[in-house]
């Protein structure tokens, strides 16, 4: 069996994966074409330049347009179900999805819509792929705390089911994470675990923030803890992982080559790691070619590749019985060679 083969059948649990950045090209095609005065492009190789990201800033703006195409709990479940197909194609059998609640209410969906859309995207991508699903919430740290307490109160109004974590995105340059302290407070309280965003496109020093103020339990992104010894002994100890997306970084342009990805000095770390898409739609990737590039770029090996998803296993918040059955899974693997 050739590597390609065994990172295809490998099952996998995906932690980090934002519902509206995971659109697939064609599925933001459908949208677009439902919602032309929008401004996204129509036409698939118009969509391809759009999504030719000159950094993070730029990114942010066009997530943004995207999220502006999901006006109706319909376009919320094409979403849910697409996503699903593109999982299930990669032999993942447990995704943690990112919802910006938000976003979609600033397009036009009522907050019981999307309890709505939410439960019957659920329902269809077990059914029709196999998939399950829970949901991380997160705040659009770009548009500041009234979205934090938007986000975190209907939450606490409507708890919907299979809910997970609560979480934090957008922009880390001039959105310091300790602002957002109050909402964690109060989702933690609730029982919601913590997983920001941080040191993704920051220092250390937003990843330590994300722990002493958020209370965070996992972080999306981190790769900047490398900068830091004693953040990097921290993460070991502690034993929180991060959720490490490699083509996000190069496609924002965090990193410039994959081969000069800081994995790998995580991983030697003994930092728990975790791979991940992020965006996948938007960054033309999907969980299989990050495994691969783990390999081609970075060196792993099979074996370390199996410990990555069963990692992805342990420390997600799948119910026991899921991570029972997925670990029994890993446990069958036979390595190539």
């Amino acid at each position: 069996m050739d590597m390609r083969s065994f990172v295809a059948a490998l099952p996998k649990a995906e932690l980090h994966v934002h519902l509206v950045g995971a659109a697939s090209v064609d599925t933001v095609l459908e949208l677009a074409r439902r919602h032309p005065h929008r401004g996204v492009p129509t036409d698939r190789a118009e969509l391809a330049r759009y999504y030719e990201f000159t950094d993070f800033a730029h990114f942010i703006q066009v997530i943004g347009a995207l999220g502006r195409l999901v006006t109706t709990e319909d376009d919320v479940v094409t979403l849910l179900v697409g996503l699903a197909r593109d999982l299930a194609a990669n032999q993942v059998r447990y995704a943690e999805v990112t919802v910006t609640p938000v976003n979609h209410f600033n397009a036009g969906i009522g907050d019981e819509d999307l309890v709505r859309a939410l439960a019957t995207g659920r329902e269809r991508a077990a059914a029709e792929h196999g998939v399950e699903l829970n949901w991380i919430y997160d705040i659009p740290g770009e548009q500041g705390v009234e979205a934090g307490w938007r986000t975190v109160n209907w939450y606490l109004d409507h708890k919907p089911a299979h809910t997970v974590g609560f979480g934090l995105g957008g922009p880390e340059i001039g959105v310091p994470r300790g602002q957002f302290k109050p909402m964690f407070d109060l989702a933690r309280e609730a029982g919601l675990p913590s997983v920001p965003h941080a040191g993704e496109t920051t220092g250390p020093e937003s990843v330590w923030s994300a722990i002493h103020d958020l209370g965070a339990v996992r972080i999306g992104h981190g790769i900047h803890s490398v900068q830091d010894p004693k953040l990097l002994a921290y993460l070991a100890e502690h034993r929180i992982p991060l959720e490490i997306s490699p083509h996000s970084n190069l496609r924002t342009r965090e990193v410039l080559d994959l081969a000069d990805h800081p994995l790998p000095k995580l991983l030697a770390a003994g930092v728990p790691v975790v791979l991940n898409t992020d965006d996948p739609g938007m960054f033309d990737t999907d969980l299989n070619r990050e495994y691969l590039a783990a390999h081609e770029k970075m060196g792993l090996t099979a074996k370390q590749l199996v410990e990555i998803a069963r990692t992805g296993v342990e420390v997600s918040f799948a119910g026991e019985a899921t991570k029972a059955r997925l670990l029994a899974e890993l446990d069958s693997v036979t390595l190539p060679g």
